[in-house]
């Protein structure tokens, strides 16, 4: 029989753990058999036309070491989904994968721009996608993206295309936040700080990546823009140990800003050197409000629940850890109020029945 500590049950207690999911990308999470469906009605080469070989390739491209190699898989992706039929199906997809994984709450993100070269208009792809939402019985929103090394006009047309489905008629889900996503190196939020506006003056929330590629003074700065959540924002860890800059965490406490943590996705990219060192650890332990997600669960291969695994097995993080950060990710959706409430009322039960077994003698909590 395994032991208590064993990988067999620390997986097995991973998935038990409910979960709140605020940062996947749909176009980082297909399924491998659903993305080489997608490709061959398109007519798209694939690196690999067997569902293993193609698995394998991701897998591959996610241990290079290279950002370069990781992002390689969002061209297949985007193409392959350019349609409105692909676009719901993916969507439909993630929310029905998140929910068998646990997850009682998720927040899927996309940058919707990018389908329209390849046909798709903003629109029509938002509502392929909140439709494929609507499928699941998962509470879920979808977060528009700009594409930050992008011209600052397509950023602003972005955050109109995100205003006008903040309330799609029929109701259902709707657009519930704005991002910048893509290369955070030399691209600063202030880049976009037009495009920021017209979402903040809509009232939609804003989470923003921040502190992935570049400094932590990026996430007080995209704090200061109105950010309520980062995406990422690791390197404010770096601020930890340095008394000139110590404030930089100090002011996101104070501000209760949440940090949208993706500690395997941090290492496949090189903002963190291994799971056991990732600075979610030293972060969580000065106080700040964070929790973990997938980011993108085919390019990084692995599913939420592997990866709170990786945390319980690699870190000196607990399960009561774990589900302390799911309640403030949960406090910190931008999903309606009894939605986040409904949410923390079902990680308390899924909470109590946990921790009574991590109380049970040789257990870690």
């Amino acid at each position: 029989m395994p032991s208590p500590e064993s990988p067999a049950n620390t997986l097995a207690l991973a998935r038990a753990l409910p979960k709140v999911l605020l940062h996947e990308h749909l176009d980082g999470g297909l399924r491998v058999q659903t993305l080489l469906a997608l490709a061959r009605r398109r007519g798209i080469a694939t690196p690999a036309d067997l569902e293993s070989e193609l698995a394998r390739w991701f897998d591959d491209n996610a241990h290079a070491g290279s950002l370069v190699k990781y992002l390689e898989g969002f061209a297949l992706t985007v193409s392959a989904m350019a349609d409105e039929a692909a676009l719901e199906q993916v969507a439909f997809e993630a929310a029905e994968d998140a929910l068998a994984d646990g997850a009682v709450l998720a927040e899927f993100r996309i940058a919707p721009l990018l389908f329209e070269p390849l046909g798709v208009p903003g629109d029509a792809a938002v509502a392929a996608m909140l439709r494929g939402l609507a499928r699941s019985a998962l509470p879920s929103g979808l977060i528009v993206c700009a594409i930050r090394n992008h011209d600052p006009a397509l950023a602003v047309r972005a955050a109109e295309l995100a205003r006008r489905w903040m309330a799609p008629a029929g109701g259902g889900p709707a657009v519930v936040g704005f991002d910048l996503a893509g290369a955070e190196f030399g691209h600063p939020p202030t880049e976009h700080a037009s495009a920021l506006a017209v979402a903040r003056e809509a009232g939609l929330a804003l989470t923003l990546h921040a502190g992935e590629a570049d400094a932590a003074e990026r996430v007080l700065e995209a704090v200061r823009l109105g950010a309520l959540r980062i995406g990422h924002g690791v390197r404010l860890a770096d601020a930890l140990a340095d008394p000139t800059r110590r404030h930089l965490v100090d002011e996101v406490v104070a501000a209760g800003v949440h940090l949208e943590v993706c500690p395997t996705s941090n290492v496949h990219t090189g903002a963190a050197r291994s799971i056991a060192e990732h600075p979610i650890v030293p972060l969580w332990q000065a106080g700040v409000s964070l929790s973990y997600h997938t980011d993108n669960r085919l390019m990084s291969c692995l599913t939420h629940s592997d990866e709170a695994a990786a945390l319980l097995g690699h870190t000196a993080l607990t399960t009561t850890d774990l589900l302390a950060m799911t309640r403030q990710a949960a406090a910190a959706s931008f999903l309606p109020a009894g939605v986040r409430e409904a949410a923390l009322a079902q990680v308390d039960r899924g909470a109590a029945a946990l921790l009574a077994r991590e109380l049970e003698p040789g257990s870690r909590h």
